[in-house]
């Protein structure tokens, strides 16, 4: 089950901010300048050919700080602002009319108590660790392992924690039905790199400091001592766990096997007991990812100490739980884990905070209402025509590679044709008749919001598969590519100026989500998407010598992230980001081409003295103009597929000719690469 969120990073700690930075655009003025680029936001003293991202960017950057609640900011946030600016009008206005107890089917009722709920801060206050306290006492009852290892099944469902991550989706051989996957999981820290690399000693020294903060405030019996056999036993999981690198590969980790041969496998862990407080007694099947980590880390888990076990179950509850406490919680966890870890100096406040839970619970309800009220059926309508004009340019770019052969051509075609795009919204939206809520319970929100989704989840099971269903809410500023379902998805909140202006200059508009576009179609093309068929499965379509060519030219690209240093002994993992940087260079090829059909053989015009093709590069620039503090910089680094956004510029740009045309681009240029050094995939 192959689905990923590809247009941008997904960062951990990242917070969303309303009001902009000094100097920075307003939310009342999206539109860049009089075509849709920012031509004082460039810096011309930096020469195109040795920094492009600071070329087309670093006038605004330079002039641009980061918010104290944000890690980073950009053209990204700008246009998350906005979307989380309409959200909260919608929860404001829900939330003057909303019952303590609105009926099953009043979603608006629902929507507004949820905010609501969060919102009553001093009701919150008045409770402290209360609402926790009855899974707490189930922690600290358990009288063996196997009762843990059922309060971990039972957080399918709540609050409790997991050494695993288990979800259900298409299976990868049979997209006809669905499967139960498990992957490792089990750890505070953002990867397994903080708890064994060198350079990360410090943030983990902190963890370990805020493991014992938190234990001591929930009454824990010696929590210095007790966080320090928690992070032990967590670093002991993060030695024999699988890299990410690893896990982004899609015919490592498909796996199947038996409940009764995973017991095998891994005896140390009471599987029956976890998957019937699942709820999933009747299951046998199980696509587990990490196969061999598994046994090692049920090894563990049967060697570790109880009480470790306990406090450590304990910690996570609390940690989980933490933002729909108390304020106190809320402070302990952001001084003590979260602004050590990123370098974020505030904390948001908290009606946006309140945006995101209520989004959690109920985010198809709100998205209903978002695209009624923003989202024009004319920016529908031309995201058509754009999606239709990257999907006829990929069809003439794969027709013209001299690498690939007939037969794997003939195949790659027949998946581009396809590809099913959902533009705005989902052509159903979730009934949420079933999920309680009030506006007096926070905290059982949140829970009964889990509890509903994995029900909703187990109830595919045995079901035929539901390809309308969406991964993202319309308000969710993002794209995705689902490879089971060979399905692109744009939510409406993507689709607004600067990444898509109505009134914009073509060039600008395809060089931007233009290339977003080719971006998603590329992951059905990059080094995890290529494994997939036009049916979404996971088979060899393509002849031996043909996927030795890509791997080779996908090693190539490689080894250009992996040399660019983005702050001083910190370079790209080229591995972990492959297959965003083939969809990043694909996708901008892609959108050139488009963009280049859509002058239907006529020359573009020169605006401001740029030229189309200039005028091209520098709208794809400016989407990806974002600053980022350097904690959150490492963690991005080490954690997250996507590549830093400069390394999106200037790794990306130096492999395309036309790029050195537009702005003469020369052997000296730092960026200048010659012919044959210059990777050519798709």
């Amino acid at each position: 089950m192959l689905l990923r969120a590809c247009a941008l990073p997904v960062l951990a700690a990242v917070s969303i901010a309303i009001a902009a930075p000094a100097n920075a655009q307003s939310l009342d003025n999206l539109k860049y300048g009089t075509w849709g680029f920012d031509l004082a936001g460039r810096d011309l003293a930096a020469k195109p050919g040795d920094n492009f991202f600071d070329y087309a960017n670093g006038g605004y950057l330079a002039k641009t700080q980061i918010p104290a609640d944000l890690t980073w900011y950009g053209t990204v946030n700008i246009l998350r602002d906005l979307s989380e600016a309409r959200v909260h009008a919608i929860l404001e206005d829900a939330a003057k009319t909303a019952p303590v107890a609105p009926t099953a089917n009043d979603a608006k009722g629902k929507v507004g108590a949820a905010y609501k709920a969060f919102m009553d801060q001093k009701a919150v206050d008045a409770l402290g660790a209360k609402p926790m306290e009855k899974d707490l006492a189930e922690i600290r009852a358990a009288k063996d392992r196997s009762a843990l290892a059922g309060l971990m099944g039972k957080g399918q469902s709540g609050f409790q924690f997991s050494l695993w991550q288990m979800g259900i989706g298409a299976d990868d051989k049979d997209t006809t039905k669905y499967a139960v996957f498990m992957d490792q999981a089990g750890l505070g820290l953002p990867d397994r790199d903080y708890y064994l690399q060198a350079s990360f000693a410090e943030k983990k020294q902190a963890y370990e400091a805020y493991v014992a903060a938190m234990l001591a405030k929930i009454g824990w019996a010696n929590p210095a001592e007790t966080a320090k056999a928690v992070v032990a036993f967590e670093t002991g999981v993060a030695q024999v766990a699988w890299t990410r690198v690893d896990r982004r590969d899609p015919l490592k980790v498909y796996n199947p096997m038996t409940v009764a041969e995973m017991t095998a496998q891994a005896p140390g862990f009471d599987w029956k007991a976890y998957f019937a407080a699942a709820g999933m007694s009747n299951v046998d099947r199980i696509v587990f990812a990490s196969n061999t980590a598994m046994p090692k880390i049920a090894a563990l888990y049967a060697q570790t100490p109880l009480e470790t076990l306990k406090a450590y179950q304990a910690f996570h509850l609390a940690d989980g739980a933490t933002p729909y406490l108390s304020d106190d919680f809320v402070q302990l966890r952001f001084k003590m884990y979260t602004s050590p870890l990123s370098g974020q100096p505030e904390l948001p406040v908290r009606w946006k905070r309140g945006v995101r839970a209520a989004s959690a619970t109920m985010g198809e309800a709100i998205g209903e209402v978002y695209v009624a009220k923003y989202f024009p059926p004319e920016a529908k309508a031309r995201m058509t025509t754009l999606v239709e004009n990257l999907r006829k340019a990929y069809a003439g770019r794969i027709n013209g590679l001299t690498w690939m052969g007939p037969e794997t051509k003939a195949k790659a075609l027949q998946k581009l044709a396809a590809y099913d795009v959902q533009i705005g919204y989902p052509n159903k939206f979730r009934d949420y008749s079933n999920l309680t809520i009030r506006s007096d319970d926070l905290y059982g929100n949140m829970q009964r919001g889990v509890a509903f989704e994995w029900a909703h989840d187990l109830g595919k099971l045995g079901k035929p598969m539901d390809k309308t269903e969406w991964a993202m809410t319309p308000q969710t500023f993002n794209a995705y590519n689902s490879s089971n379902f060979v399905q692109i998805v744009f939510p409406a909140a993507i689709l607004q100026a600067p990444s898509f202006d109505l009134a914009a200059d073509d060039a600008v508009n395809y060089g931007a989500i233009g290339a977003v576009i080719g971006h998603e179609m590329g992951h059905g093309f990059d080094d995890s998407g290529r494994h997939y068929d036009a049916k979404g499965e996971l088979v060899d379509w393509w002849t031996a010598q043909d996927g030795q060519r890509f791997d080779a030219s996908a090693k190539a690209l490689g080894a250009q992230y992996s040399a660019f240093e983005v702050l001083p002994g910190l370079k790209v993992n080229g591995d972990l980001t492959m297959g965003e940087n083939i969809a990043d260079l694909g996708g901008i090829l892609v959108a050139l081409d488009a963009y280049h059909a859509s002058l239907g053989g006529k020359p573009a015009p020169v605006i401001d003295g740029l030229t189309g093709d200039q005028r091209f590069f520098l709208g794809y620039a400016q989407y990806y103009r974002n600053k980022m503090r350097d904690d959150t910089l490492r963690s991005q680094v080490v954690s997250d597929p996507h590549a830093p956004d400069i390394t999106r510029v200037n790794v990306v740009l130096p492999n395309v000719d036309a790029w050195y045309d537009a702005f003469g681009v020369k052997p000296g240029d730092k960026m200048y690469r010659s012919p044959e050094q210059r990777v050519r995939i798709w």
